[in-house]
């Protein structure tokens, strides 16, 4: 089949609503989902429920008469091999039901296909670039850039896995007040380490690390007018190793500095100027965002001739789309919630949609110790780092645990928890279940277990599995419609769960032949599963725990 089941049976529904009376009022979009509970089928239905207020009757009255409709299409749809039952269940559900046939297939194609059975070409090679982190080179990563280059790098792989042409990328602010400020702070810490008595501002940088440059840059001789960029060139090789520690690796690191040099902000503004969305006002340069549903319009350039943070971040943006990428996703802190729609509005202005850019707003985390929250303060320094993260508990938890909530949510990130080697930890329990199908498989290499008859997989817990198994397609194309990849996670502790209670109830080995043969088909099957899963997540897989 071209298509997959999902479609095939929505395609169905819709065939059946338009052959009878239904379809003439039937305004609603059809979905199938996968029902909560496996006991009411393997695809399910609200379309009924949906049609009783127009149609004015119950739920369950119209159901009933759709799923006589389907019945009677299912012959010229070629699913009726597939297709077991169709059912009117609860409030006025319709539910499918599928033949064992079809599942058996289906991890057929998983065991002999491998990853590749997994992937969807849902992206058609679209050039999307990703750009995440973005932080000033102030400072060490905090945990909050640590959750967003989590949620970025993850994304980043479910999009390439969906047949997205995919780039990431880091904008570097290395320009402006924030490094000036840096180079200020070393200046004064260079003074008090010669001896000299220092006045130190409540708002420059504070922490420990603003000694260790000042004492490098005595040992280069680095001059006073220099200590801006060398502190930002210092720390910015700081961040690109905590990164590359936790996983993380750019395309392009996209300088801000640069930019200003290459006078694609002035461009920017000729285009706009040319356009009508220009405009100056008590001295200064206005950008017409109202024209686009801002709420007001913003200064670009100031009445004493500065540039504001959104003239740039402008020029930024349509240079995206002048190298050739159609969808732009940009993930950012909630502090920046307020800047969307100006930036939405800037791209409007050159003729770009405002659905080909994607603004993600990443929550922030507090990390708890010894079940209490650590405080933070990034100016004085008092705040956990990546680094402290990814020593205490690892890249895997650490990536992991990141992405266990919604990036629209709050993260509570336990690091006991974290750290724990049990069923507790969910990483560990994820990874446990990979390893155990390995050590398994490992113990019957020199057996070949030829072309397996799955047909001998018919107790509830081997259907559940498999069944489990295949909701990983839709797992992806929620996080593509969500551009959220934290779904990964907990299809992953489903999936692990479901496999270690058919583990639990029924042997692997030691039955007869055919069942053997059929069940390690089915273990291996998750282990292809699982393996694709923690890899987009950018956790190992462990062979051996």
């Amino acid at each position: 089949m071209q298509k997959n089941i999902q479609e095939e049976l929505t395609a169905l529904v819709i065939r059946a609503l338009r052959a009878g009376e239904l379809g003439k009022l039937a305004q609603e979009e059809v979905i199938l989902d996968l029902p909560t509970d496996s006991r009411f089928g393997d695809f399910t239905t609200n379309i009924a429920l949906k049609l009783s207020k127009a149609l004015k009757n119950p739920p369950r009255q119209i159901a009933a008469a759709l799923v006589e409709l389907i019945q009677k299409e299912i012959p010229e749809s070629g699913l009726n091999e597939l297709i077991s039952q169709v059912k009117v269940e609860g409030a006025g559900f319709v539910n499918f039901y599928l033949n064992a046939d079809y599942f058996y297939n289906q991890l057929n194609k998983i065991i002999t296909q491998g990853k590749d059975a997994l992937k969807q070409d849902l992206g058609k090679g679209r050039k999307v670039l990703i750009e995440f982190v973005s932080a000033n080179p102030t400072g060490s990563l905090s945990v909050a850039h640590a959750r967003q280059a989590a949620v970025g790098d993850c994304l980043a792989n479910i999009l390439g896995f969906l047949n997205f042409s995919i780039q990431r990328e880091y904008y570097l602010n290395d320009e402006g007040n924030q490094i000036n400020i840096l180079g200020k702070s070393v200046q004064l810490r260079r003074e008090e380490l010669a001896g000299k008595k220092t006045e130190f501002p409540e708002n420059y940088y504070q922490g420990d690390y603003i000694y260790d440059i000042a004492k490098e840059a005595d040992k280069q001789k680095i001059k006073d007018a220099s200590l801006g960029d060398f502190a930002g060139d210092y720390i910015l090789k700081i961040i690109k190793q905590e990164l590359s520690d936790f996983g993380v690796n750019f395309d392009y690191w996209y300088s801000q500095k640069e930019l200003a040099k290459s006078g694609k902000i002035d461009q920017a503004f000729s285009r706009l100027k040319e356009k009508g969305f220009l405009f100056e006002q008590d001295g200064a340069l206005w950008f017409k965002s109202t024209a686009f549903g801002d709420d007001k319009d913003r200064v670009i350039i100031k009445s004493d001739g500065s540039q504001t943070y959104l003239a740039p971040d402008i020029a930024y943006h349509e240079d995206k789309f002048n190298r050739g990428f159609s969808w732009l996703i940009n993930l950012w802190g909630p502090d920046h919630h307020g800047y969307i729609n100006r930036i939405k509005a800037s791209i409007q202005a050159f003729g770009h949609s405002p659905e080909d850019l994607s603004v993600i707003i990443v929550q922030l985390a507090t990390i708890f110790r010894n079940g209490q929250p650590v405080q933070m303060s990034t100016r004085r320094g008092q705040y956990i780092t990546l680094r402290e993260v990814l020593d205490e508990v690892g890249s895997d938890a650490s990536r992991f645990f990141f992405l266990m909530r919604r990036t629209s949510s709050h993260l509570d990130f336990d690091l006991e928890v974290a750290k724990k080697q049990s069923s507790e930890n969910p990483v560990y329990y994820v990874q446990y279940a990979h390893a155990r199908i390995c050590s398994i498989l490992r113990s019957v290499t020199n057996q070949s277990n030829g072309n397996p008859d799955l047909s001998a997989l018919k107790e509830k817990e081997e259907l559940n599995l498999i069944k489990k198994m295949l909701e990983f397609k839709a797992v992806l194309n929620i996080c593509l419609v969500t551009c959220d990849p934290y779904m990964v996670t907990v299809y992953l502790q489903e999936l692990s769960e479901t496999f270690h209670k058919f583990y639990d109830l029924h042997r692997v080995l030691g039955q007869a032949e055919a069942l053997t043969s059929a069940r390690l088909a089915l273990i291996k099957g998750v282990k292809i599963v699982l393996s694709c899963g923690l890899e987009l997540l950018g956790v190992s897989q462990p062979e051996s725990m």
